[in-house]
């Protein structure tokens, strides 16, 4: 048979996304020119001292809303093009009026994507021109029949002026604040995404790298007492069979937090040290007797310092029974003043690799460690064994549900 390829599927843009994106700089282009010609249209009727409209005038009021279709992607050639066009109007001597917001529309325009200087230089341009046509330029040079500037009339010239510049400005100004916040918000909203994903690798790690080995392990006594010793091999698949069902309830509790809204939420508590006697009953099973040793009195501790001691505590047994052939370890709970130290050690000697780790496991249990302000060491003990000590502080405690 030949090759059947499947035919392309034109991906179409909205027909209304595109001409609602398009139109919107011409419909605002319209509305400026028609508030300048009817605008100013009706304050000529009370301005016989300039030059009335003709023509000329009202094609210099169109011709500057028109440009503003440019604004978008050429914002610095529409400030200083409108406003050209303005200055031209206002030397021709036509009435005042709205005739210069099609200015003001692409100073603001041109201020906001970034153009100041553009802005700022056709403003300006544009206010020596006024001072020229007002004072400087020979009557004989302009067509206004007279020339008589009030003092209020330039006051409110320059007021109007500077308020164009603060709103501009002050427009700018918001609107970086704004993307800021956005910003901010975003890299916050990605950190989250982050540390959740960590998390989640963490508790999956320490979840599955100890039940599996606890099942490895037993799956290797069976084996061997399968066909010799039955009874004691029934017992190991036991074992074997409830380290995975607690196991799969443990990795579907961590999955929950991935649910979908409106799922339902996780039932069972997160473990803590109130279940150290099923991780040492899980270790007895596996051919490692464990030792749990308490110092002090016991302090209450948040659902997530009660996780991460309880983690640190199961990856360091986890890793005994992987990396040493010591087949006893020591737990001590040694509760002080403000901080809880936690201590596993095993007297060794390292079987095939390293006592402690050096992978995942470790760096994880140092991060739990360091999430609620405390410190993990690890390394050998100076007798030939290994130990992890953690000290990890109980004030403040860290808020329930929270995990490292």
């Amino acid at each position: 048979m030949g090759d059947v390829r499947r035919p392309r599927v034109p991906v179409r843009v909205p027909v209304r996304v595109r001409a609602g994106k398009a139109g919107w700089p011409v419909a605002a282009a319209v509305v400026v020119a028609v508030l300048q010609v009817a605008g100013t249209t009706v304050a000529a009727r009370h301005q016989s001292t300039r030059v009335p409209l003709d023509a000329w005038g009202y094609l210099l009021l169109v011709l500057g809303p028109a440009l503003l279709v440019l604004r978008a992607r050429h914002p610095a050639f529409t400030v200083g093009a409108v406003s050209a066009v303005t200055a031209v109007y206002l030397w021709a001597g036509y009435p005042y009026g709205p005739a210069f917001v099609a200015m003001v529309v692409a100073f603001f325009s041109a201020v906001q994507r970034g153009h100041r200087r553009a802005a700022w230089i056709s403003a300006g341009g544009f206010y020596l021109l006024h001072l020229l046509v007002g004072y400087v330029l020979p009557a004989s040079w302009l067509r206004a029949p007279g020339r008589e500037v009030a003092g209020w009339q330039e006051l409110g010239v320059t007021a109007w002026l500077l308020l164009v510049f603060a709103g501009a400005e002050l427009a700018r100004f918001r609107r970086e604040q704004i993307a800021a916040v956005r910003a901010a918000e975003e890299e916050a909203r990605a950190r989250r995404s982050d540390e959740e994903r960590l998390r989640m690798a963490r508790e999956l790690h320490d979840i599955l790298a100890h039940s599996i080995s606890l099942i490895h392990l037993q799956a290797g006594v069976a084996l061997e007492l399968l066909d010799t010793r039955p009874e004691q091999a029934r017992d190991a698949l036991t074992t074997i069979k409830a380290t995975s069902k607690e196991a799969l309830g443990e990795v579907r509790q961590v999955l929950g937090t991935l649910r979908t809204p409106g799922a339902a939420a996780p039932r069972t508590p997160a473990p803590g040290l109130e279940r150290l006697d099923e991780l040492v009953a899980q270790a007895g099973h596996a051919g490692l007797a464990v030792t749990v040793r308490t110092e002090g009195r016991a302090a209450p501790l948040g659902a997530g310092l009660g996780l991460a001691a309880f983690r640190i505590v199961q990856e360091a047994l986890t890793n005994v029974l992987r990396h040493s052939t010591a087949r006893t370890a020591t737990v001590e709970l040694a509760w002080q003043k403000g901080r809880l130290e936690l201590t596993v050690a095993d007297p060794g000697p390292p079987g095939g690799g390293d006592a402690g780790g050096s992978g995942t496991g470790l760096i994880g249990m140092r991060e739990r460690a360091a999430a609620f302000g405390g410190t993990l060491d690890a390394g050998p003990d100076g007798a030939g064994g290994w130990q992890v000590r953690a000290r990890l502080p109980l004030t403040p405690l860290a808020p329930e549900g929270t995990d490292a």
